[in-house]
């Protein structure tokens, strides 16, 4: 059985910083992955009305994103 668990990015009243070096968009059109040279990794809600909202965030990488691709099923 799969699990799914949902990831949750919090902190204060400033986000961290999120210098964009990759950016992609999924095969739907519903979310946007960017890296950054921070090392994250953001996923962004992307509505029919080109609306753009956070989604999460995800830390762990010590060097910059400079590249991101789609993985097979």
């Amino acid at each position: 059985m799969k699990v799914s668990v949902q990831a949750v990015a919090v902190w204060g009243k400033v986000a961290p910083s999120h210098s964009i070096t990759a950016i992609m968009i999924t095969d739907d059109q519903q979310t946007i992955v960017t890296g950054s040279q921070e090392g994250q990794i953001c996923l962004w809600d992307l509505s029919s009305e080109l609306k753009i909202s956070s989604k999460e965030i995800i830390f762990g990488h010590t060097a910059s994103v400079t590249c991101l691709a789609k993985a097979r099923e």
